[in-house]
């Protein structure tokens, strides 16, 4: 069986649906609750069961409940407790077979089969109407993605994002920069779109071969900084955590677990980036995220700041 990785969904014997939101998932999956059986659910499997959706802070809630030796800084379901693994890569055709706007989205890319998938309520049969398109591409083949959707929306082919939508994805994000600052990064990372009035995301997740790239664990937390640095490496800045490499004096690496930093910065292009340092070993990286909203912290890229100005 291939390893458990992030963007893949895990059933567990009581019917639970979790969202894989770690790599390190050798005896335990890191992972976020996401659907509960309940008989008055909104959501419909395919099969017939009715689930609940919960939320980031009902999730933690409900496992601190019904769960509770799960409760870490994410959920922490064993092994031996998971029933089903949902792939995205294998489940792809399935899902398009059924969604005839998913069908007509994937048909405007061209990619390696095995590089791409759904993820998210579609991955587990539990869309609705309503639902966000939650694309995953795995390693290089991700880049080759950005590519085409930066062409398709050059071309047309696919409308570019509304004022309106981006507003909405601001107003979910609440980051702590502001509105004009968020646009003009955002525009530039080409991971996210509408399509037939739907929203979708490019989500990034590194290939089997690649899992390891990030030593995985929480560090010693030394405080608080805000640094300025050059980016010497953004090859996993889409990946969550995003990561970049950087030039400072004492921070070898910034990383931010929240979505609204990742792809914030190209190499080259000087951050300034608020958050808590924590030491690695002998390293010590710059972490942004360390709470939902991630109040107070944020990566920018001064480079872009200052050429767009």
């Amino acid at each position: 069986m291939t390893p458990i990785r992030l963007r893949d969904f895990v059933e567990d014997r009581e019917g639970c649906l979790y969202a894989v939101s770690n790599y390190d998932n050798t005896d335990r999956i890191g992972c976020i609750l996401r659907y509960v059986p309940e008989t008055d659910g909104e959501r419909t499997s395919l099969s017939g069961r009715r689930y609940h959706k919960y939320d980031f802070a009902e999730s933690f809630a409900w496992v601190r409940d019904h769960k509770p030796e799960y409760l870490d800084s994410v959920h922490r379901v064993p092994c031996c407790d998971v029933v089903r693994v949902y792939k995205p890569e294998e489940e792809v055709g399935r899902v398009a077979a059924r969604n005839a706007r998913v069908r007509r989205l994937l048909a405007h890319f061209n990619l390696p089969k095995g590089s791409f998938g759904c993820t998210g309520s579609l991955l587990c049969g539990l869309e609705n109407a309503s639902s966000d398109i939650d694309l995953v591409v795995y390693g290089d083949a991700w880049f080759a993605a950005q590519r085409q959707l930066r062409q398709l929306v050059g071309a047309g082919v696919i409308p570019g994002m509304s004022t309106a939508m981006w507003r909405k994805v601001y107003d979910k994000r609440v980051p702590e920069i502001s509105f004009d600052a968020f646009v003009l990064h955002e525009q530039r990372k080409w991971n996210r779109g509408e399509f037939e009035g739907t929203y979708f995301d490019l989500l990034y997740t590194r290939s089997y071969a690649n899992l390891d790239a990030v030593p995985a664990g929480k560090g010693t937390v030394l405080g608080r900084a805000t640094i300025e640095a050059t980016v010497t490496d953004a090859s996993l800045s889409f990946d969550s955590p995003a990561v970049y490499g950087v030039d400072h004096d004492e921070i070898s690496r910034v990383l931010s677990f929240t979505h609204t930093y990742s792809g914030q910065a190209l190499a080259g292009e000087v951050i300034e980036a608020k958050g808590v340092v924590e030491e690695h070993g002998d390293e010590r990286w710059l972490i942004v995220g360390t709470t939902r909203e991630a109040k107070g912290e944020y990566i920018v890229s001064k480079t872009l700041l200052e050429n767009f100005n």
